[in-house]
């Protein structure tokens, strides 16, 4: 599903935390499920697969997605888990002709590992940061527990509890984006969660701010600043990044970018890629 991008300026493209589709069996186009709607353009059960998945697992309209009424494809990268889940999990053995059993183990474990990669890519980010220092032995930590869940047996990884885990990385992350804002200058806006939807924010002044969680849905972010903001979990479909900057703003995401719009003037941190569709 993911969308290819226009330049690899982020060192960890192409890595163990980016979907590689060529090395998956089509997890996230059978094991998901999607609704008709303005991201879909018909309904499909999970376990079911997609009417345009091809025999050798690829998109057969991946160059069309968008035209085609599948924006919802073009924003969604599993962090590289459909490659494990396919080639290291269950070992190369793929959905198709195996016995039922195979297939919904496989389908259940999928949605874990994503979960698990996507702590697992917060966490490589966090440890980039070096205002973050003081918190890098506890980061590294956390990796390297959330990288052997991962790597657990389909039984293992079904019994997991991954809220668990998922709200003891939380804290970290939460403590590490403390940090990094702290020599954002002014004040630190606390946005955590707001109802943002559609906000006129151009020009805005968000440096530093947490927007963990916020809903930005068709904001306008054009020429606003943004760098060094907190912007996991931010919700930017269809937001305008029109000429705002990024630099320096963290824990965001390639679907979270895919999903809004922007320009030749928008300047995003290193950690993503610009996507084609804004050259459009």
């Amino acid at each position: 599903m993911r969308e290819d991008t226009a330049d690899r300026s982020d060192a960890r493209a192409g890595t163990e935390l980016r979907g590689d589709c060529a090395s998956c069996f089509g997890l996230c186009c059978v094991a998901l499920p999607f609704a008709r709607s303005a991201d879909f353009a018909l309904d499909k059960d999970a376990g079911t697969p997609c009417t345009n998945l091809r025999t050798d697992h690829r998109c057969g309209i991946h160059a069309t997605l968008r035209e085609r009424g599948f924006t919802g494809c073009t924003v969604y990268d599993c962090f590289g888990a459909g490659q494990r889940v396919s080639q290291v999990t269950f070992g190369g053995a793929d959905w198709r002709g195996g016995p039922p059993e195979h297939r919904r183990r496989m389908f259940d474990v999928f949605p874990v590992v994503r979960q698990l990669h996507e702590l697992l890519w917060y966490l490589t980010e966090a440890l980039t940061l070096p205002a973050a220092r003081p918190v890098h032995a506890d980061l590294r930590r956390a990796l390297a527990d959330t990288e052997r869940l991962a790597g657990g047996t389909p039984e293992e990884l079904a019994a997991l509890d991954v809220p668990a885990h998922r709200q003891r990385v939380n804290a970290l992350l939460l403590r590490t984006s403390e940090l990094a804002r702290a020599g954002a200058r002014g004040r630190k806006k606390n946005r955590r969660n707001a109802d943002l939807m559609g906000a006129r924010l151009r020009g805005a002044d968000l440096a530093g701010a947490d927007l963990r969680g916020a809903y930005l849905i068709a904001a306008d972010l054009t020429g606003a600043d943004l760098r060094g903001a907190d912007l996991i979990g931010a919700d930017l479909r269809d937001a305008d990044l029109t000429d705002a900057d990024l630099t320096g703003a963290f824990f965001l995401t390639q679907p979270q970018v895919n999903a809004a719009r922007g320009g030749p003037g928008t300047r995003l941190p290193g950690s993503v890629t610009r996507p084609v569709h804004w050259a459009a």
